[in-house]
């Protein structure tokens, strides 16, 4: 009988590989997880930031204790006629000097036309171009427009001018979940200025932002300039309270210094009550409100 030959089987030298490839693929995954966690936004975490020194490093308050026992009645003091230290010239004066402020401070930017300075008797027009201060499609400031608006916050804060922001977009249309239309992008970005401006020592009550979408502007959108030109953000100081609610109700673009305008800048901006401080902030009472 014929013995059966036993075939040996074939070892496999390259089993190795798989290991090897299971093992690299680990690896990958693992520096891209690595790199992803290592990106941080710039403008999230300095907004952040600001916002957490302010609240940590709010003041202490003391809680004023309750008298016990009788009080003295107070002498009553006759009413003291309020009257107003400046005179109906002297505001128009605080918007000179911001102007003039704002040219000395910008000249290489006011020279390359990326900010313009604008302005009447009642109301100045401070204009920055929307590419130097977010990114396309987004309302998060970008590195550059926090030092750009710090210095125009310093220059701002020693005033009580009423301060409206205006936010306007090109025509092309945005559809996200974030920003289902221009509107919301516009009035986002003028939002960001407002809070940028009262993080850096704006009064709040000062401040007030409106977005006016694709629907105001100032060149044509056929073509890249204009649409580069109509993407702006525009910081109007007003005279007092109703020469802004009336350049706010139709845009800084569309607004006339007519003779009711120019009557209502004659008188002055009423006062407002004190307010408690915000947490984190000193802020001078604003007669503009």
């Amino acid at each position: 009988m014929a013995r059966r030959r036993h075939h040996e089987e074939h070892e496999n030298h390259e089993r190795w590989l798989v290991s090897y490839a299971d093992f690299i693929t680990l690896l990958f995954a693992f520096f891209v997880v690595m790199y992803s966690i290592s990106s941080i936004n710039e403008g999230k975490y300095k907004i952040f930031s600001d916002s957490m020194t302010g609240v940590f490093n709010q003041p202490d308050r003391a809680i004023k204790p309750i008298p016990v026992g009788e009080l003295r009645p107070r002498t009553i003091e006759p009413e003291r006629e309020v009257v107003d230290d400046e005179s109906p010239q002297s505001a128009p004066d605080s918007l000179v000097s911001i102007a003039s402020s704002i040219r000395e401070s910008f000249g290489e930017l006011i020279d390359s036309e990326q900010l313009r300075v604008s302005g009447n008797e009642l109301w100045i027009e401070i204009e920055l171009s929307s590419s130097l201060l977010f990114t396309s499609g987004d309302a998060i400031p970008n590195g550059a427009a926090f030092d750009i608006i710090e210095k125009v916050a310093k220059i701002l804060a020693p005033y009580e001018n009423p301060i409206h922001v205006e936010g306007f977009t090109d025509n092309l249309p945005i559809q996200t979940a974030q920003y289902p239309t221009n509107w919301e992008l516009s009035t986002a970005r003028a939002a960001t200025i407002v809070r940028m401006l009262t993080l850096d020592g704006v009064s709040p009550g000062r401040l007030a932002a409106v977005g006016y979408g694709e629907f105001q502007p100032v060149a044509d959108n056929a073509t890249a300039e204009g649409r580069g030109r109509n993407r702006r953000v525009v910081l109007v100081i007003s005279r007092n309270l109703d020469v802004r609610r009336s350049v706010s109700g139709v845009g800084s673009g569309n607004a006339k210094p007519d003779a009711a305008l120019r009557r209502a800048g004659t008188q002055p901006a009423p006062a407002s009550p004190a307010q408690a401080p915000q947490a984190g902030a000193v802020n001078s009472p604003s007669p503009a409100r």
